[in-house]
Parts: C-alpha cells; sequence; structure tokens
C-alpha cells in the first residue's frame, strides 16, 4: 500500500465528487473552502496541483466578495467548470442555493497569459471565465435561461452537453431541487435585474418534480445528486417520492432527447406561477424500490453505462454498495459484512471496480465479488468522504486526508 500527500501547509481544500482530474492525468482540480467538510462556501481560489511536481497554480480568483468552489475538468479539453457566487454580495442578494451561477476557466494550468473577462467586468489573471448558465429574473423570462441557482456541473463524456442541480429564486421551497442540463448554445438576456445575466449555454431543466408528491406514485419532490449514464443522453439521479407520508430518495433516470430547445407541456422558462419545465421528449423512470442511503453521495455510473452505482443501508444498518441497470431490473448488492462505505465513489476505467473510502481505507471494490482491495493503511484520520476519484489512466485514486488541521490533498497507488 502506498499513499502520497500532494499538498501542504494551512489552507482550505476541497475535492469535488467527480471529474477532478485533467484529461492528461497530470493535474488535480481543487477549490479553498476552509472547513474540513466543505459547508462553509467562503473558497476565493480555484487551483490545481501536478501529481508529479505538488507545483499549485491559481486558475482562477474570485473577486468583489464573490466566492468560488466545487470544479470539475473537461474530459478531454483543458478547460474547468466552477460555482461562483454573487459578486457584491449585499443583504437582499448574498449566496444560497438559488443564487449561484456556473463559471468556465479556458486555457487550464499549463496557459501562461493574463487576459480580460469582459462578462463578468473585470481582470483576473490568468485564466480566461466566462459565465455558462444565464439567469433572467424579470418577466417576460428568456428561454434558455434559468431563475435561480445551479451546482456542480459535469460535462458529458462527449464533452458537449453539462449537467447540474438548479434551485429557482422566484418559487423556493427548500425540498425542491431539480437536474438540468446545458447545451452550447449562447443565450442572451435583457438587463432588466441587476442580477440577470446571459450565458454560454441554453439550459433546461429536465426533471419533473411536485410541491406534494402523491403517496404511493413515482412522482418527486426533489432531484440531485446525478449522473451521466456512459456516453449516452441519459441521466441516473435521485428522485425523492412519498411513502406513507416520507419522503425517501430512490434511483431514477432520465432519457434526453437530441434537441432539448424544444418546449413540452409547459414553458422552458418557466412563468410568474411556474418553475422550469422539461424539454418535450424527456422521459423519467424509477429504478429502485426500498429506498436509497448512507453518506451524501451522487450516483455513478460504470463507464459502458450498464451499471448505476448507489448505497444503501441493509437491514442492520451497515451501507453497503449497490448496482442497477438504467433499463430497470432487481438492484444487485456487491458489499457484504459489518463495514459501511463511508465516502462518495467514482468506477475505474476498466469498469470492473469502484473506488470508494471503506473501513477508514481507500479501497477498489470489485463490481461482481465485492472483492475489496485496500489502498491505503488503516490510521486515525480516515480520508474526508467528499470524494474518492479514480484518475483517467486507473493508476491512481485522489482524496482529501485532513492532516494538522488542514485538508490535504492525497493519492493512493493502484496495484
Amino acid at each position: 500500500m502506498m499513499e502520497h500527500q500532494l499538498t501542504s501547509g494551512p489552507g482550505g481544500r476541497i475535492l469535488t465528487n467527480c471529474n477532478v482530474w485533467s484529461p492528461c492525468g497530470e493535474w488535480i482540480v481543487f477549490d479553498t473552502r476552509s472547513d474540513p467538510a466543505g459547508s462553509l462556501f467562503d473558497g476565493t481560489r480555484i487551483q490545481a496541483v501536478h501529481v508529479s511536481t505538488g507545483e499549485v497554480r491559481t486558475l482562477y480568483e474570485s473577486q468583489n466578495g464573490a466566492c468560488c468552489g466545487v470544479a470539475t475538468w473537461h474530459p478531454s479539453e483543458m478547460r474547468v467548470a466552477f460555482i461562483l457566487g454573487p459578486e457584491f454580495p449585499t443583504a437582499e442578494w448574498s449566496y444560497g442555493p438559488s443564487r449561484r451561477q456556473g463559471v468556465i476557466v479556458e486555457g487550464g494550468p499549463l496557459a501562461s497569459r493574463t487576459v480580460s473577462v469582459p462578462s463578468l467586468g473585470v481582470s483576473r489573471p490568468p485564466y480566461l471565465a466566462t459565465g455558462l448558465d444565464a439567469r433572467d429574473l424579470s418577466p417576460p423570462f428568456t428561454p434558455g435561461a434559468l431563475r435561480g441557482g445551479t451546482h456542480v456541473h459535469v460535462w458529458h463524456p462527449r464533452g458537449d452537453w453539462l449537467s447540474f442541480t438548479y434551485d429557482d429564486d422566484l418559487i423556493r421551497d427548500p425540498q425542491q431541487r431539480n437536474v438540468a442540463v446545458a447545451i452550447p448554445q449562447p443565450v442572451s438576456v435583457p438587463k432588466r435585474h441587476p442580477r440577470n445575466h446571459s450565458g454560454t449555454h441554453f439550459s433546461v431543466v429536465v426533471t419533473r418534480t411536485f410541491d406534494h408528491p402523491r403517496d404511493g406514485t413515482d412522482e418527486i419532490s426533489r432531484a440531485c445528486e446525478e449522473a451521466w449514464v456512459g456516453t449516452t443522453r441519459r441521466l441516473a439521479f435521485q428522485g425523492t417520492v412519498n411513502v406513507n407520508g416520507k419522503l425517501v430518495p430512490e434511483v431514477f433516470v432520465a432519457e434526453l432527447p437530441d434537441d432539448l430547445t424544444v418546449p413540452g407541456d409547459s414553458p422552458l422558462e418557466g412563468t410568474t406561477t411556474t418553475r422550469p419545465a422539461p424539454p418535450k421528449g424527456v422521459r423519467q423512470r424509477r429504478l429502485t424500490f426500498g429506498g436509497i442511503g448512507g453518506p451524501r453521495h451522487w450516483l455513478c455510473c460504470s463507464p459502458d453505462g450498464s451499471r448505476i452505482g448507489f448505497l444503501r443501508p441493509d437491514t442492520a444498518g451497515v451501507v453497503q454498495l449497490w448496482t442497477v441497470s438504467p433499463d430497470g431490473g432487481e438492484p444487485k448488492q456487491v458489499t457484504s459484512g459489518d463495514q459501511s462505505v463511508e465516502s462518495c465513489f467514482t468506477w475505474h476505467p476498466d469498469g470492473e471496480r469502484v473506488a470508494c473510502v471503506f473501513g477508514g481505507r481507500v479501497c477498489l471494490i470489485e463490481a461482481a465479488t465485492g472483492k475489496v482491495q485496500h489502498l491505503t493503511a488503516a490510521i486515525e484520520n480516515a480520508p474526508r468522504p467528499e470524494a474518492c476519484v479514480v484518475c483517467p489512466n486507473g493508476r491512481r485514486v485522489a482524496f482529501v486526508r485532513n492532516r494538522a488541521g488542514a485538508n490535504q490533498i492525497c493519492l493512493a497507488d493502484v496495484g
């Protein structure tokens, strides 16, 4: 077992649950939120660390009171997407789930230039940043623009579309969250509201939620923690159903049409009394029954799209890894025994193993047999649960361990 600590010194370091490795596998992107769990959204830099040299470069630094975080890499280009909170925040407009946007940094850590960022109104060396999703808070609303905040922006494996979660600012409900998708098509928004902005992508909600889902039905009040299903135009996500008056998360899948710009039975952009609605041709299906749970985690699909991984406690309350086909059928329990899966997880590129924190160690678990390969030793300060991400060539796993009060990015070698 071999573990390497990449970063050192004080400061916050948080990895997103997936896609933190650059396409070349040489850099890991992270944000600088200060608390160990990343619950306090106070980071002001998106940085990348080189896995061979330990060199750290700043890709983006926020200004004017804004904070940034939750960074993910494009699958084949040196581009990073992340969350940006409001600049010049006020008591009436401060950071929150419905008041954040997606931003893309162009150029990557190997660029060496200072550029102007006209879309954001300032110059931020050294890389070019542009707004991803558009926002329109004043009717008549703009198709392709949303009216709230977006979170965890993940590119499709083909590198064109992005998925993210969405919270509406005009019709708020703490239980309401939806999954949305952005396609590369610019959207221009009139400056009728001081917090309106244009974007490089056309964004639409692709899940349908209900304020009061009917008991015992497949209606959901919340959609979140999504994952692309292989290279298909399908998204797996956690949907919250009503079971005897209790809200229970289950695995769902949304099948998406090729054209996301055609309205369905309600306006894509929403109205003053309704939230944005899915485009024509979206199909939403439930895959599991009996609930899922465990530590907060995002669904994660095998590279070939044949299996969706999720966590579920067994009858003894031990959190086990399960998989289910996106086409339906009985879920398969992968792990067993008295040790719980303790983190988010990602698939190895071979499609046969899953990386996660299990029993206080970074491990690889065989999806077919449940056999566990330990990659790190069991020590007192266990790896953080927010991320356990395999690199593109499958030789290393990135994770975070808190040492001397500071989060440090570490690597485990895959034997």
